[in-house]
């Protein structure tokens, strides 16, 4: 499934080590070697078959071979030589944090080492505290939690983010460090620079990059893989390698594009769009999204990029989204009854149709109305109707996003050093 190829992505990206519990073998027909023979496809090889991946068939449902897959586990921590002193100071892991209303900052912290305390006072990133509360998974407070525990700890002064790195240290020196953590976050945004096409080449010159990573997303698993193999054979530069971080069916989703951050990857999404949170992040994160309709076009830009030669002339700015909530038929014309989601549409916007977060249209407005008035923009939380130059097959739940493109001024410094 796709989410099981992301999940291996996302795993052998972070060098994490894989464990494969092959499930429901107790269904009628069911077939663990046709499993363990795909996974292979993903580079997944079984121990069974020469390889070093641990696979064990269970069944949850009547909990088949359940204790062999522990067993697996254990085996595979001692042979990797994990271990842990419950005796020193607290190190562990922000699983997951969140705000809570009547509780402030809650933070999940699996403790891999050490113990922790109620009034211990920890850091995780450029968060610090004192831990005022432990809760286990079933509820309870807790005074005190092992290796291997996982615990909500509540006292922090602000939300960590997941796969921080938390440590109980004297109150000093956590206030101390997270100042410092932050001044260093600060000065990395302000010198740091997300892979782009647009200034690919400069980075390539300038030494910093001398592999380009690529999240590919398309219509079809036949356009993925004809991307996918198409942009491995671009790999005859000697300055930078193409490689593909993830690919698959649909559209860029926020998982894509967080995966895009951590490796810094550009997203390449093919018939495809990106969803709301996706394209939040996207800017937030300052990721690359690409979106074509014609493979080749990808190809040249990645290509051309590469090389140099890529000539940045407009930028598409997202002006607003508008859902499509019923289809009105007059004499004269097929109007779209709609509202606007988020931003504005414009009387002279471009506009695309995208129906189950694919791209099925991409065109002008022929007409923008409130009631029975012609109007030159209508804003978020109204409704209005929209007529469409040349298409006529929009449906209600149709999502209508306007746009307009911006032309790319080019910098005075980029024309000097070429």
């Amino acid at each position: 499934m796709p989410q099981t190829v992301e999940a291996i992505n996302h795993a052998k990206d972070a060098n994490v080590p894989i464990i494969v519990a092959v499930n429901k073998i107790d269904k009628p027909g069911a077939n663990p070697e046709n499993v363990k023979n795909e996974l292979m496809e993903h580079g997944l090889v079984p121990e069974a078959y020469g390889g070093d991946t641990i696979m064990v068939e269970v069944s949850a449902k009547k909990n088949l071979h359940i204790n062999d897959l522990l067993e697996m586990v254990l085996l595979e921590a001692e042979m990797l030589e994990l271990k842990a002193n419950p005796k020193c100071d607290a190190r562990g892991v922000i699983i997951e944090a969140k705000l809570d209303k009547g509780r402030g900052p809650v933070a999940t912290v699996l403790v891999q080492n050490g113990t922790l305390h109620v009034g211990d006072s920890i850091i995780a990133g450029t968060t610090y505290g004192k831990v005022r509360a432990m809760l286990n998974d079933k509820g309870e407070n807790v005074k005190k939690a092992g290796p291997s525990v996982p615990v909500e700890v509540l006292g922090l002064n602000d939300v960590p983010a997941a796969g921080d790195e938390m440590a109980a240290l004297e109150e000093k020196l956590t206030r101390s460090i997270a100042e410092k953590r932050i001044e260093k976050q600060r000065n990395e945004l302000i010198h740091s620079k997300k892979v782009s096409l647009d200034d690919l080449f400069n980075q390539i010159q300038e030494g910093q990059l001398k592999e380009l990573n690529i999240v590919v997303k398309a219509d079809v698993q036949g356009s993925v893989e004809a991307l996918n193999s198409s942009l491995l054979g671009l790999n005859k530069n000697d300055e930078v390698r193409v490689r593909i971080v993830h690919s698959g069916v649909g559209a860029v989703n926020e998982s894509d594009v967080m995966l895009a951050a951590a490796s810094n990857a550009l997203v390449i999404a093919f018939n495809v769009r990106p969803d709301a949170n996706a394209r939040r992040i996207a800017d937030t994160e300052e990721i690359d999204i690409r979106t074509y309709r014609v493979i080749y076009d990808a190809l040249n830009d990645v290509k051309d990029a590469m090389s140099g030669m890529l000539d940045p002339k407009y930028k598409e700015v997202l002006q607003g989204r508008v859902e499509i909530r019923q289809v009105m038929k007059f004499s004269k014309a097929l109007v779209a009854g709609s509202y606007v989601l988020e931003g504005k549409i414009f009387n002279n916007s471009k506009i695309r149709i995208v129906r189950d977060n694919i791209e099925i249209f991409d065109g002008e407005l022929d007409g923008l109305r409130r009631f029975k008035d012609d109007v030159k923009e209508v804003a978020a939380g109204y409704e209005c109707g929209i007529t469409i130059q040349d298409f006529k097959d929009f449906q209600e739940g149709d999502i209508i996003e306007a746009y307009t493109l911006e032309e790319v001024k080019t910098d005075i410094n980029d024309l000097n050093k070429d």
